[in-house]
């Protein structure tokens, strides 16, 4: 399988690690594990998962600006949504975001593609938020980028959809914020990109929050737990 688990031969804590015990998480921590998963030169994928608007893609995007340069990219798995057009077809229109609307297999395609190292660039997805929708080959990833991060949902789930993720990454970092924080900025959120008040708190307290249990359920199988406060210290810088 394509797993490395690079980081324990580097004495890094092991998987279900939440960091009690073993001093303060910080994010230079996080930046230094983040390359040594490319310290023997081949390519390697981070992901990043949590619970819709727990953080995960300001992490992401704080690291990639921590690390710089052209060996590092950022790539959302996002991008893998199914059209509305697709899920209007399905019936799933009023369940976006749950598991069984997103292209699982394809982004399992698009990681295996990544690993196999054999391409000048890969164009993967992207999503765009004022729309909803996803962008086909938004995203250049250049052969020079070593190592690919890649924020998500669903890494960690094991159901048959998305069971060929998690051998295709080589860690998942899960962010763990406190849920009364992550409610308040996913309704802040649905309501920036269009959505009134009331709808916007429905949504984050029905459709999101069955999501949100699916993906505590895979809390255990991350590699390293990322507390919420240091979510918040990271969300703080990227202001």
């Amino acid at each position: 399988m394509w797993r490395i688990r690079r980081h324990d031969k580097l004495g890094f804590v092991r998987t279900g690690d939440d960091h009690r015990g073993g001093g303060t998480l910080t994010f230079d921590a996080l930046v230094d594990r983040a390359r040594a998963l490319v310290a023997d030169g081949r390519r390697a994928v981070l992901g990043i998962t949590g619970a819709p608007a727990a953080g995960k893609t300001t992490l992401a995007e704080e690291l990639v600006k921590a690390l710089g340069g052209d060996w590092v990219a950022h790539v959302p798995m996002d991008g893998f949504h199914l059209a509305d057009v697709e899920l209007e077809r399905l019936g799933l229109r009023d369940r976006k975001g749950a598991p069984d609307t997103f292209d699982a297999l394809g982004y399992a395609a698009l990681l295996r593609r990544l690993h196999e190292d054999q391409d000048d660039v890969i164009y993967a997805p992207g999503f765009e938020r004022v729309i909803e929708q996803p962008i086909a080959g938004a995203i250049p990833v250049p052969r020079a980028a070593r190592l690919i991060v890649s924020e998500g949902n669903y890494l960690l789930v094991e159901d048959e959809r998305w069971a060929g993720v998690r051998p295709l990454v080589d860690e998942v970092w899960y962010a763990d914020l406190d849920q009364p924080e992550r409610l308040r900025r996913l309704v802040e959120r649905h309501m920036r990109f269009g959505k009134d008040e009331p709808s916007a708190i429905a949504w984050a307290t029905g459709t999101d929050e069955l999501n949100a249990a699916v993906i505590a359920a895979t809390r255990a199988r991350a590699d390293l737990i990322i507390p919420a406060s240091l979510i918040r210290q990271i969300g703080a810088r990227h202001a």
